[in-house]
């Protein structure tokens, strides 16, 4: 099918000196899974219209078109335990509920809650994410269906190594180019030096990027500096595993070595805002990573640690973090987040500038915001519109690789009602079975 998606404002995240415009009114095509014609000429797309074959044209007036999301950090098929554990400490929420509901979960336990996951995250504009969890080869399937774009990565705990290499090993053969593998250590706290350097030697092995959890609690700085005498960033650079294919993610406790070394390895800090205020783990230097080179992105965390997957959520967040932890309201502006949500987000998947952008040649990952609404109007600045009033609900449209895979609100193929059902189901056996172990 080829789209024209017609009159849309179209924010192509591709401002520059030469280009400085956030936004114009026109017209994008797509063809296959690239776009092949981003205007504000009339003509141009009048000549393009004439030409084309089996053209189906999309009136977007009174819609924003732009790149797709990018969610950086996320545990996916924790769906299940939403708002499952709320208001405890980090290590007593994984060890006294977490891990004991994730040991009871079955591999289609974890498909359906990949699922819901990915149905919400295409709800709300995410087109492609960054996962870490277990089972990964049963998430596959899931994102390959539902048309998301997809780094998954099998994580790994000192306990469940022969585990993970068997995940990883039956993930690869279901990769695309849209569903890509990696690998995903969970914590240099939890992963021993031998398995970290196994999880490094694999990712070499397979030409693999790999995402780990980094500096993202004062006991985790704790942990690591009694056992190696160094800061987690430090720690994982002495092993190797810090490169321009590393999610680094958290990053709340690095000083200025830390960052310097963040920036020098072209690591790609995952910056996760309402996770961390809701385990009042910190508040990471993301105006710093910006004033000195570090390039940040933006994750939601699973549902357990942040109750939802609305990265308009996140941005709103880290925007007004920055501000009020740095006492400076000029910090993280609003197009500047918005690129760590799409362009930066893009470069830490691994597709360089193909990706995060509304440009002829690019990846057609677009969607399209109903701004026909109450709290987006007046307009006086489209960006700051979309950063700071922005709902995951005013995502209309939802194009991935080429395909219309949201229209309307409606995700297709998914039935949400026998999607909620099952998910019901399933949590109530394993929280029955929690409750009498």
């Amino acid at each position: 099918m080829k789209l024209l998606f017609s009159h849309a404002t179209v924010v192509p995240m591709t401002a520059s000196g030469d280009d400085p415009r956030k936004s114009f009114t026109g017209w994008v095509a797509v063809e296959g899974n690239r776009i092949v014609l981003a205007t504000d000429r009339a003509e141009e797309a009048e000549a393009y219209r004439a030409a084309a074959t089996g053209l189906r044209e999309v009136d977007c007036r009174g819609k924003v078109l732009m790149p797709g999301l990018v969610n950086t950090h996320c545990h996916v098929a924790m769906t299940l335990q939403r708002s499952y554990a709320d208001d405890i400490p980090l290590m007593e929420w994984l060890n006294d509920y977490i891990w004991p509901f994730e040991a009871l979960q079955t591999g289609d336990d974890v498909a359906l809650g990949a699922e819901l996951g990915i149905v919400e995250m295409l709800l709300g504009g995410t087109t492609s994410f960054v996962d870490m969890y277990w089972d990964e080869h049963r998430i596959a399937p899931v994102a390959d269906r539902l048309g998301i774009r997809a780094l998954l990565c099998p994580s790994c705990l000192d306990a469940n190594m022969p585990v993970f290499e068997r995940d990883l090993e039956a993930l690869l053969p279901l990769t695309t180019d849209r569903v890509r593998a990696g690998a995903g250590p969970h914590a240099p706290y939890t992963v021993s030096r031998e398995n970290l350097l196994r999880c490094r030697d694999l990712c070499r092995r397979y030409d693999l990027p790999l995402t780990i959890h980094v500096a993202e609690t004062e006991a985790e700085m704790r942990a690591v500096g009694e056992r190696t005498g160094m800061t987690p960033v430090q720690y994982l650079d002495s092993l190797g595993m810090l490169d321009g294919r590393t999610i680094a993610a958290h990053c709340v406790h690095v000083d200025a070595a830390d960052r310097e070394t963040l920036r020098a390895r072209g690591v790609h800090a995952a910056h996760n805002p309402t996770s961390n205020m809701k385990i009042a783990s910190g508040i990471a230097p993301v105006s710093a990573f910006a004033a000195e080179g570090v390039c940040c992105t933006i994750g939601t965390d699973g549902t357990c640690s942040n109750n939802d997957l609305d990265m308009w959520e996140e941005m709103r967040n880290a925007s007004f973090l920055a501000k009020v932890s740095s006492g400076n309201p000029l910090v993280l502006p609003a197009y500047e987040v918005l690129r760590m949500a799409t362009v930066c987000g893009a470069r830490a998947l691994g597709y360089g500038d193909e990706l995060g952008v509304v440009r002829e040649g690019a990846l057609a990952d677009l969607i399209l915001i109903d701004i026909r609404k109450p709290h987006l109007q007046p307009v006086h600045d489209l960006i700051s519109n979309l950063v700071y009033c922005c709902k995951a609900s005013d995502v209309d449209t939802v194009v991935v690789d080429g395909r219309i895979v949201v229209e309307n609100r409606r995700v297709a193929g998914v039935d949400l009602e026998s999607l909620y059902g099952a998910a019901d189901r399933a949590v109530r056996r394993i929280t029955d079975a929690v409750r009498n172990r």
